[in-house]
C-alpha cells in the first residue's frame, strides 16, 4: 500500500513513517521541507499521485485566532488534490474532547476540521489522541516563573507520541472507519499533579501552584478532555516514559 504522510518529517509523521515502512508499505513523507506546502497547494497533487492512502498531520503554526482560516484552507486543498487523484482513505489527527471546550479558538478549529472531512468526497477516518507526554515540559512554560508554575487541576489521560503514531499507521492501513477512533494513555491524572510529578523527574525543585484560572487549560471543564467508553488505551505509563 502506498501511503503518502503529509506532515511526514514532524514529531508523530517521522514516527508513522518508520512504522509503517517497516511493515511492508510505502509510505513517503511530506512537508514543506521536502516541497509540498499544504497551505498553498504546492507540491500536493505530485505527492498524492498514486497515493492508495493519505495522511494528514500538519499543523497550524498557532493557536491563536489564525487556526480556523489554516485548518479550512489545507482541508480544503487536500481532499480537492485526494479526489483529483483517486486517493481512497484519508486520515487525520485531531484531539479527544475538542469538541467539549469551545472556550479555546484551537479546538474549534480542530473540529472545523474534522467536519471538513466528513463532509467531503473521500473515504476517511479521525484519530482522536490525548496530550502527549512530549508537549507536558512546553504546557508548564506557558504559566511559569523561575519559582513557581501554575497550573488547574484539569483532568488529562495523555499519552506517549509513539503510541499515537502506531495508532495512525494501524488506521492508515484499515479499511476507512467512517467515523472516530479515541486513543489514549493508561492514567488520568489531574494537570497540577502531572506538573509536580514531571518537574520532580527532572530534579526542578520548583514549586507547582494549583491555578484554575492558569494557562490554557484553564478553559477546560470537568473531564471534557478525558475520553469515554470504547477509547484504545496505550500500554505506556507516564513515569516509565519519564525514566526513559
Amino acid at each position: 500500500m502506498k501511503i503518502a504522510v503529509i506532515g511526514g518529517t514532524g514529531l508523530i509523521g517521522s514516527q508513522v513513517v518508520r512504522i509503517l515502512n517497516a511493515s511492508g508499505h510505502v509510505a513517503v513523507p511530506h512537508s514543506p521541507s521536502t516541497g509540498v506546502d499544504l497551505l498553498s497547494g504546492r507540491g500536493l497533487p505530485e505527492a498524492l499521485k498514486e497515493a492508495d492512502v493519505v495522511v494528514n498531520l500538519t499543523n497550524s503554526p498557532t493557536f491563536d485566532d489564525a487556526s480556523p482560516a489554516f485548518f479550512q484552507t489545507t482541508m480544503h486543498n487536500l481532499l480537492t488534490a485526494a479526489k483529483a487523484t483517486g486517493v481512497g482513505h484519508a486520515v487525520i489527527l485531531s484531539i479527544v474532547g475538542a469538541d467539549q471546550v469551545p472556550g479555546l479558538i484551537y479546538y474549534r478549529a480542530k473540529v472545523l476540521q474534522e467536519d471538513i472531512l466528513k463532509a467531503g468526497p473521500v473515504p476517511y477516518s479521525i484519530v482522536r489522541a490525548t496530550q502527549f507526554f512530549e508537549f507536558m515540559d512546553a504546557v508548564l512554560s506557558w504559566t511559569a516563573d523561575e519559582n513557581t508554575v501554575r497550573l488547574p487541576a484539569t483532568l488529562v489521560q495523555p499519552i506517549a507520541a509513539t503510541d499515537v503514531a502506531q495508532a495512525v499507521a494501524d488506521v492508515s492501513v484499515g479499511t476507512p472507519l467512517q467515523g472516530t477512533r479515541n486513543i489514549a494513555g493508561p492514567e488520568v491524572f489531574q494537570l497540577d499533579e502531572l506538573g509536580k510529578i514531571t518537574l520532580a523527574a527532572h530534579g526542578d525543585h520548583r514549586t507547582v501552584v494549583t491555578d484554575n484560572s492558569a494557562g490554557m487549560f484553564a478553559a477546560v471543564s470537568g473531564d471534557a478532555l478525558v475520553p469515554k467508553d470504547g477509547a484504545v488505551i496505550a500500554k505506556t505509563a507516564y513515569r516509565d516514559w519519564l525514566a526513559r
